[in-house]
């Protein structure tokens, strides 16, 4: 998955503005504790960074 397509799922979620401050702010488990920024920033591929925002958000399978 792409970097943009990412953004894009996590703006089609959870809007333009909340999509950024819960990638700041929300530290997932699944990610050992590192935000979505943390994470991208590490070099996790944005795939994994996106199935882990699917389960901490409980979003539908669909949205895999």
């Amino acid at each position: 998955m792409r970097l943009t397509e990412f953004w894009s799922r996590m703006e089609d979620h959870l809007g333009a503005t909340y999509a950024t401050s819960f990638a700041h702010d929300h530290v997932i488990t699944e990610l050992d504790g590192l935000t979505v920024d943390q994470a991208l920033e590490a070099g996790l591929e944005t795939k994994v960074v996106w199935r882990a925002v699917v389960s901490a958000l409980n979003l539908p399978a669909s949205a895999r």
